[in-house]
């Protein structure tokens, strides 16, 4: 099935376009861009600069993903690349920009994310599968987002960071830390407030594992003495947890602060 393009929209020459694509009034794609089958476009909406679309995303009106990354000088290049996964949304005014070649020129966003009104992916952003971004969150660039995250409204978070997968930012949260797995962050600067335990559940991990994660987490953050001292205790004490070695081992590979209680 060839690609629906309306009469308003640009489509410029070398643009690759998958069985299905619909492309809605006033649009533009660029030169240099690739839309996976089925992919749709809707009214106003931009993908450009050297960037590829998954299968099944769908652009909403005035969303933009591919432009050059916010960084005062740079200049366009083919070495800096936005790819998109498969069934991702942009809702109104959702952005996503390329990479920087000194850093790998590559900004990555998984399958089945879900980038709502305003939400901001910064260039050189590594972001995982079955992630949502809520109204206005904003990541700076260079941050790594693990599968299942989720970002409240208005969340913020600074360059360079890590978050863990299953994490969930509460709204509103400015994040300057690294967030652990399965962790739930609030607050500005933000702090550990405890498990994502909504999360856990709706994602099926069964009950004996969100009580291995518990326990490892107070293990780690509400015992007696030093932090690094609970943390080598832990790794002893939970070395044949899973989960819990995954928490520990996102904590060890850290090069930035760790999120903590308040």
């Amino acid at each position: 099935m060839s690609a629906h393009i309306h009469s308003t929209a640009y489509v410029e020459d070398g643009a690759i376009l998958g069985d299905g694509v619909q492309i809605g009034p006033f649009c533009h794609v660029g030169p240099h861009v690739t839309l996976g089958s089925g992919v749709v476009l809707k009214s106003h909406s931009v993908v450009t600069g050297h960037t590829e679309v998954g299968a099944g995303c769908v652009l909403h009106p005035h969303a933009v993903i591919g432009g050059l990354p916010q960084v005062i000088g740079f200049e366009e290049t083919p070495e800096s690349r936005l790819v998109v996964g498969s069934n991702c949304v942009f809702r109104e005014y959702a952005t996503a920009h390329s990479g920087m070649p000194k850093f790998g020129g590559l900004t990555t966003i998984g399958d089945n994310c879900f980038v709502m009104i305003g939400a901001h992916v910064a260039h050189d952003n590594q972001i995982g599968d079955n992630v949502v971004m809520a109204n206005n969150v904003s990541l700076a660039g260079h941050i790594t987002v693990g599968d299942n995250v989720w970002f409240g409204g208005l969340a913020a978070v600074h360059q360079f960071s890590r978050i863990g997968r299953n994490a969930f930012i509460g709204g509103g949260a400015i994040v300057v830390e690294d967030v652990i797995p399965f962790g739930s962050v609030v607050g500005n600067h933000a702090k550990l407030s405890g498990l994502n335990m909504v999360g856990l559940k709706r994602r099926g991990f069964s009950k004996a594992q969100i009580q291995g994660i518990r326990a490892a987490y107070k293990a780690i953050f509400l015992g007696e003495g030093l932090f690094k001292d609970r943390l080598d205790q832990a790794k002893k004490d939970f070395a044949n947890n899973e989960l819990a070695m995954e928490i520990i081992a996102f904590i060890r590979e850290s090069e930035r602060p760790i999120c903590k209680p308040g």
